[in-house]
C-alpha cells in the first residue's frame, strides 16, 4: 500500500467512523489474544465490527473479536480495538497498522497496546503481566517495517527515533498502580517474531542472548506507526506460557489454546491495572 493509497484508505475509514460516532477519542487501546473483556468497561459504548469499516483488516485468529468500541472510561474518550491482525495472516504491514493510523487521525494522542507473550524466564509465572520497556523488532531486522516505502510527511517524519518508544511517565503510573494493587508486574523487552509457528528452542536461547524477556507475534508494527504519528505508547504483555529452550525439555510445547486460557487467568488483573491507568489519565494533565 503506497503513500497515496494509504492516505485514501484511512481517510475513507475515518469518514465512515465519524459518520457513526462524532466524538474524538483521546486514547486508543489494542486488546490482544484472550484479553478482549476489558472493552466491557467502556461506558456509553458504540460498537462497530471491523467487517463494516472500509479497509480495516479481517481477523482470522480465535480470541480476537474484531470490533471497534468507542466511548468513555473514567470520562476519558477511548477507542478500543478488540483484537488485531497479524503479519502471519498475510497482511502487508501498512494494512495491518491502518487502524492505528485511523485512530490517530480521529484524535487519539496515546496508544495502549496489550498482547499475549511467552516468557523467556523460567522463574516467571504464567498469568503474570509484563510492562514493556523496549522491543526487539525481528521482522524489522529482515526489512519488514510498516514505515518502509515513500514517507508521508503529513503522517510523521522519515526517520522517527525509537529510543523512547514506551512512554516513561505512563510506565511510572503503571508501576505505582501495580504496587498499590499488590500485583506482580514484570518489566522487560518484548521481542516480535513473524509466526505463526512458535519458536524453536534455539531461537528462544538466541532471543535471550539478545536481551529479550518475552516473545510474541504482534505489537511492534503498531508501536512503530504510533510513534511515527507522535503518539505516546504504553505496552503490556500477559505472559501466556514459559518458552521451551531445550529440545529434550519435559515442558509441554506452546499452543494457542494455552494462550487463550492464560488470557482468562490474567484478564481481571489486566482490567484492574488498565482501569486504574485511565483513572489516572483523567486526573493528570499531559501534553497530547
Amino acid at each position: 500500500m503506497v503513500s497515496n493509497q494509504l492516505r485514501d484508505a484511512f481517510a475513507e475509514a475515518c469518514a465512515f467512523i465519524r459518520g457513526l460516532y462524532t466524538a474524538a477519542p483521546q486514547v486508543a487501546c489494542i486488546l490482544g489474544s484472550g484479553l478482549s473483556g476489558f472493552a466491557d468497561q467502556v461506558e456509553d459504548a458504540q460498537v462497530i465490527p471491523y467487517d463494516e469499516i472500509p479497509h480495516f483488516p479481517r481477523l482470522t485468529v480465535p480470541g480476537h473479536q474484531g470490533r471497534l468500541v468507542l466511548g468513555h472510561i473514567h470520562r476519558v474518550p477511548v477507542a478500543i480495538l478488540q483484537g488485531r491482525a497479524h503479519f502471519y495472516e498475510g497482511y502487508d504491514l501498512r494494512e495491518l497498522t491502518l487502524p492505528v493510523r485511523v485512530l490517530r487521525a480521529l484524535g487519539a494522542h496515546s496508544l495502549v497496546v496489550t498482547n499475549a507473550a511467552g516468557s523467556l524466564h523460567t522463574d516467571w509465572s504464567v498469568g503474570d503481566l509484563m510492562l514493556i520497556t523496549d522491543h526487539l523488532n525481528m521482522p524489522g531486522l529482515a526489512g519488514h517495517n510498516p514505515l518502509r516505502g515513500p514517507n508521508d510527511d503529513a503522517l510523521g517524519e522519515r526517520f522517527p527515533a525509537m529510543s523512547d518508544a514506551y512512554d516513561v511517565q505512563y510506565r511510572r503510573i503503571v508501576c505505582e498502580l501495580a504496587s498499590e494493587q499488590q500485583l506482580t508486574l514484570r518489566q522487560g523487552v518484548y521481542a516480535m517474531v513473524g509466526g505463526p509457528n512458535f519458536e524453536t528452542p534455539a531461537e528462544i536461547r538466541a532471543l535471550r542472548i539478545l536481551g529479550a524477556d518475552a516473545v510474541g507475534m504482534s505489537t511492534v508494527p503498531e508501536v512503530l506507526v504510533a510513534r511515527h504519528g507522535g503518539m505516546r505508547v504504553l505496552g503490556l504483555s500477559m505472559l501466556s506460557n514459559i518458552c521451551v529452550d531445550a529440545v529434550d525439555s519435559k515442558m509441554p510445547p506452546a499452543n494457542h489454546a494455552e494462550v487463550l486460557a492464560s488470557g482468562k487467568l490474567a484478564a481481571e488483573k489486566l482490567s484492574r491495572l488498565l482501569e486504574g491507568f485511565f483513572a489516572q489519565l483523567q486526573e493528570r494533565t499531559f501534553n497530547g
